[in-house]
């Protein structure tokens, strides 16, 4: 049997860097941290933006620390509501990806691309990706249990490092989708 991981449902949010956090928030903003999240050194944050496409708006929580560029991770229902088509990357490929409008309470961010539908994945430390004979961007299908909705997922990513927890992450499309609601776990499967 194989081993077994949380499997977490990543709802829409957005990466900011430190520019654009002081144009949103002003020029001595910092994150604050909300909530810790699995990945260490990863944080939910207290601060909050509208992404705005042409169709309309959604509110996004922002997650820390700065990044090197800005990044909008959103379900294709949520692209659907922002009227954007984004294509589906591994975050931080955000390279000729859909534009959107950022607002926050002291200005706003034009960005000509950074919205994104994030692949499924799983992080892996080295340790447990060598356990489960797994390497750097391997592709493989995770079976997921839930009760009356189990499924098998596709095309999810291997992202090995040593700054990551065994976790794998799926959006709120994907979780609604297969019933995960609560602790749910998950485990790579041959098909």
């Amino acid at each position: 049997m194989s081993k077994q991981f949380i499997v977490e449902t990543s709802a829409r949010h957005v990466h900011v860097t430190k520019e654009t956090l002081a144009t949103l928030f002003g020029a001595d903003a910092v994150l604050h941290n909300k909530k810790d999240l699995s990945q260490p050194g990863q944080f939910a944050c207290e601060e909050k933006v509208t992404v705005v496409g042409p169709k309309g708006s959604l509110k996004c929580s922002i997650l820390g620390p700065e990044r090197s560029a800005d990044q909008i991770e959103v379900s294709f229902t949520d692209a659907r509501a922002l009227g954007v088509v984004p294509p589906v990357r591994e975050s931080g490929d955000v390279a000729g990806s859909a534009p959107c409008k950022l607002v926050g309470p002291c200005g706003e961010v034009e960005l000509s691309e950074g919205v994104i539908v994030a692949k499924r994945h799983i992080h892996l430390t080295p340790a447990d990706a060598e356990e489960m004979g797994i390497k750097d961007k391997d592709v493989v299908w995770v079976k997921v249990d839930t009760n009356g909705r189990s499924v098998v997922f596709g095309d999810v990513v291997c992202r090995v490092s040593k700054n990551y927890a065994l976790a794998m992450h799926i959006d709120t499309d994907e979780a609604n989708a297969a019933g995960c609601a609560g602790n749910v776990m998950g485990e790579i499967v041959t098909l």
